[in-house]
């Protein structure tokens, strides 16, 4: 079979068995795990990163510390598949818990980004001038409160780019997820060359749609970076 058979037998699975629904499906599931994954783990990556540079002059922040530590050598010293293997075929039923798929995705995929993110997200703090942090004590505010208003937008600024690279790593790992039975665009493409008995063009055109996702992802943070460069000039 020559390439443009392969290209016509994927043409025929594509439309006429509707193999498009699927990875309009698969597409719209890789997305919604990866963007509500980062979201999520934003969230506990940066609760993390203001435990971890707590002053631990207490019990409680050295408690505390003590669980994040643990939390973020769990979950990135282990596989995201063998994370996942085990939520949803060991930790959940043990627990008696029935999730969907695509939910227990959405939950490994943000508890594992929050341990990367906590390391991205406390490198930022650190780069951010202690004389911010000294200040905002200085006028009374909590340290809480200074962490959340003054040192984390600016720890932001810093490491859009590396948030950015942790986005693009979500969208390329969702290829995982078809071990738990989620559809994602790997089960999408995988279906349309089962029915056409030729695998090369439908994976060809899978990369490709993995290509084009994350030049987009690309474009978007340098277009956010330059908005902040020139919202940062104008002040």
């Amino acid at each position: 079979m020559d390439f443009m058979s392969k290209i016509e037998k994927f043409i025929e699975v594509f439309i006429e068995y509707k193999g498009y629904t699927r990875v309009l499906t698969g597409l719209q599931n890789t997305v919604i795990i990866a963007v509500t994954g980062l979201i999520i783990g934003i969230v506990i990556g940066t609760l993390i990163a203001a435990v971890r540079v707590m002053p631990k002059y207490k019990t409680l922040p050295r408690v505390l510390n003590g669980i994040c530590t643990f939390y973020v050598g769990l979950f990135r010293g282990t596989p995201m598949v063998v994370q996942l293997l085990l939520a949803y075929y060991v930790i959940l039923p043990l627990l008696g818990i029935k999730i969907a798929a695509l939910n227990v995705c959405i939950m490994v995929f943000g508890l594992n980004s929050g341990a990367y993110v906590s390391e991205i997200m406390r490198s930022g703090i650190m780069s951010v001038d202690p004389g911010q942090m000294e200040a905002g004590r200085a006028v009374g505010l909590s340290f809480p409160v200074v962490m959340m208003k003054i040192v984390v937008p600016q720890a932001v600024k810093n490491i859009l780019p590396t948030l950015g690279n942790e986005f693009i790593v979500l969208i390329k790992e969702t290829s995982v997820v078809s071990f738990v039975g989620a559809a994602d665009l790997y089960v999408a493409f995988n279906y349309i060359g089962t029915n056409s008995y030729e695998f090369m063009v439908p994976y060809l055109v899978m990369a490709l749609i993995y290509i084009v996702l994350v030049v987009f992802i690309t474009l978007l943070i340098r277009v956010m970076e330059r908005s902040l460069r020139k919202s940062d000039r104008s002040r």
